[in-house]
């Protein structure tokens, strides 16, 4: 079953409106002049339905994923100064939780 069915716009447009909202907390007017200047014209109480609506469920589906994070997210990042043919210089090196650089 579709959960955009019915809606006005396509479901990408509502769910970068509702991502925007959520991630960077802009307001709703703000965020419908962003999607004006990109050909979306829609207004700041619809971008309000819309999170009341999809914030919730989103949320839900992407618990698991902001707590369970990839093995590629977490670095570890290291420094050292070094002699190299006399001259002193930064060295520097990233590894992840696997060991690789």
């Amino acid at each position: 079953m579709n959960p955009f069915h019915g809606r006005h716009f396509q479901g990408e447009i509502i769910l970068w409106a509702v991502r925007w909202y959520c991630k960077y907390g802009i307001s709703y007017r703000e965020l419908q002049e962003m999607l004006a200047e990109r050909g979306v014209n829609v207004d700041h109480t619809t971008i309000y339905r819309w999170v009341q609506r999809y914030a919730p469920e989103i949320e839900k589906r992407l618990r698991w994923y902001w707590r369970n994070p990839t093995d590629l997210s977490s670095w570890h990042i290291d420094e050292t100064y070094v002699k190299v043919n006399g001259r002193w210089s930064y060295l520097y090196r990233a590894v992840d939780q696997r060991g690789d650089t």
